[in-house]
């Protein structure tokens, strides 16, 4: 019943709120991303949602217009070339997800779920098939992601996302929700460039 129902409900709450509260910062945001580097201030991307149906995620671009649009950070050869300087912070912070609550607030997406995939990324959606990772609503953040988030390979991605299905509950949301806040004051679990990056030494 909670997830059928009051997840819904509280992800058009909460969304909701944070798109009223959090106007005046988004728009700082906006327009230190427009001084910067001329051109849009959001990007869009297709992305994969629930039951692997396809719907256009929304970020701060925090990378230059140049950059390539379609091609996951750790895949790019040297993806520090085309970060703006607002976007290393923004990133490092999260703050390049808050439109997201958008896709939150229309549900493309919930509060807590698998970060979801591009719709190019066939290790990613392959690995989370054999958990039913693709089979429910993918999230701003989840369980990988306060257990290494770009640090972790493909593999253990989708084996995090995986015990996230089986677990799934408010108080599973909950451990979710409270990590993913330490993560980010600490500003853990980033790296520039690397699916497993730390592990081979390079720290973005």
């Amino acid at each position: 019943m909670y997830i059928k129902f009051f997840k819904r409900l509280i992800d058009i709450i909460l969304s909701g709120i944070g798109l009223i509260v959090l106007a005046v910062p988004m728009g700082i945001i906006a327009l230190m991303i427009k001084k910067e580097d001329h051109g849009p201030v959001l990007f869009k991307q297709k992305r994969v949602g629930k039951n692997k149906k396809f719907f256009n995620l929304y970020k701060f671009r925090s990378m230059k217009v140049d950059a390539p649009h379609d091609i996951p950070t750790h895949m790019l050869e040297s993806p520090k070339q085309y970060i703006l300087k607002v976007g290393t912070f923004i990133r490092k912070t999260s703050i390049d997800e808050l439109p997201q609550m958008w896709n939150i607030f229309k549900g493309d997406m919930s509060i807590i779920g698998p970060r979801p995939a591009l719709w190019n990324q066939d290790d990613l959606i392959a690995e989370r098939d054999k958990y039913g990772a693709n089979n429910i609503q993918p999230g701003l953040t989840g369980w990988a992601q306060i257990n290494g988030r770009d640090e972790l390979e493909i593999s253990e991605k989708a084996k995090l996302d995986g015990d996230y299905v089986k677990k799934q509950g408010f108080i599973m949301d909950l451990r979710c929700f409270s990590g993913t806040v330490l993560k980010v004051l600490k500003r853990e679990g980033v790296v520039e460039g690397g699916t497993g990056d730390t592990k081979k030494g390079e720290k973005g």
